[in-house]
């Protein structure tokens, strides 16, 4: 099986790299903005004409949460374009879609975790361009998995835990936010189950929640990042309100993932197992 990768040289896209050995019942094809823009239909048709491939994991997207709110255009150009342009790629070419999306699609004023039924209500630019993206491909392609996520991080490209551990060789004290709750997830456990779905040959399609297991703060998350890399550094909770951002965050965003879980047959390390030193 041919699996193209969008947005290759993004975190998950990496990722995917990383662990692709395990398969070696997939063939990949890694193909970065430049080789494949999603906003550029012709050259997504090019890509598709050139190596057929059975699948196509979207990894390409616009990430930057807080630049998202002053640049629409391209948020939008890239999250909800770009998803449309690959679903009627792959509609064309009969090959299936795997999408990933986000906790930003939900408003967070829930208490219990998400799921997949759970009534949309982005708060921001970034989660509305990435709901609206979902839409156009539920709209054209049957034969799609649309995968929401939240808190990634790897050894990979830029994330949370890498922030941390750069301030905090910078710094003698940080002050982190304590009330906005969620689950960190790493990006290689993310590519591990998007793969695993891929040759499970099943064709349940729709959306799914993928995250570790787990709940914390991102307070919480950074004292376990220092922890597990023996960091000593002044760690102090604050409140959303003492660092406003131009896009509002949702304060529960915890994914229910029974859905992936009992589809797939996954197992689901605890966010806190799951986090590795960093080196």
């Amino acid at each position: 099986m041919v699996v193209l990768v969008t947005g290759a040289s993004g975190q998950l896209g990496q990722c995917i790299k990383h662990i692709a050995h395990k398969y070696e019942n997939l063939t990949f094809y890694y193909a970065d903005s430049k080789e494949a823009d999603v906003t550029d239909k012709a050259s997504l048709e090019s890509v598709f004409a050139k190596i057929k491939p059975d699948c196509c994991i979207n990894a390409a997207a616009y990430t930057a949460v807080d630049k998202a709110e002053s640049d629409k255009e391209n948020a939008f150009a890239i999250n909800v374009a770009g998803a449309k342009n690959l679903a009627e790629v792959c509609v064309a070419n009969k090959a299936t879609l795997v999408h990933i999306s986000t906790d930003f699609v939900f408003d967070g004023e829930k208490t219990t975790p998400y799921t997949e039924e759970d009534i949309t209500n982005p708060q921001g630019v970034y989660g509305l361009t990435k709901r609206q993206g979902e839409e156009e491909i539920e709209k054209i392609l049957p034969e799609h998995f649309i995968i929401r996520t939240s808190w990634l991080y790897s050894q990979f490209a830029n994330n949370f835990m890498k922030t941390m551990l750069r301030l905090a060789s910078e710094r003698d004290s940080l002050g982190v936010i304590d009330d906005q709750k969620g689950t960190p997830t790493n990006a290689v456990d993310l590519a591990d189950a998007v793969l695993k779905i891929i040759v499970s040959g099943k064709k349940a399609y729709g959306i799914y929640n993928y995250s570790n297991e787990g709940e914390t703060s991102w307070y919480g998350f950074a004292k376990e990042i220092f922890k597990v890399n023996k960091v000593d550094i002044d760690l102090k909770p604050i409140p959303t309100t003492a660092y406003p951002t131009p896009a509002k965050r949702p304060k529960y965003s915890v994914l229910d993932k029974k859905k992936i879980k009992y589809t797939f047959d996954l197992q689901i390390d605890n966010w806190q197992d799951s986090l590795q030193p960093y080196n």
